[in-house]
């Protein structure tokens, strides 16, 4: 490591936004080399089956997005 070099810790909270937009940006890029274990395939087939017996049981993307709004205040 150089003596240049900036710990993440040490970064601002607007640079920390940055750096994590940057890599999420750089993994999308590739999504085929992102692993997706076993556990999180059964949790998904679990999740879309609850939602297909239940449809009632899911939210819009417009209630999510209201709901967020609310509990954050944006």
């Amino acid at each position: 490591m150089s003596a240049n070099t900036v710990s993440v810790f040490e970064l601002s909270p607007p640079e920390k936004l940055q750096l994590v937009e940057d890599l999420w940006d750089d993994l999308a890029a590739t999504p085929s080399e992102v692993p997706v274990y076993e556990w999180q395939k059964k949790e998904l087939a679990r999740r879309k089956a609850n939602l297909m017996n239940n449809p009632a049981s899911g939210l819009s993307w417009d209630e999510v997005k209201l709901k967020a709004r609310s509990r954050y205040g944006r």
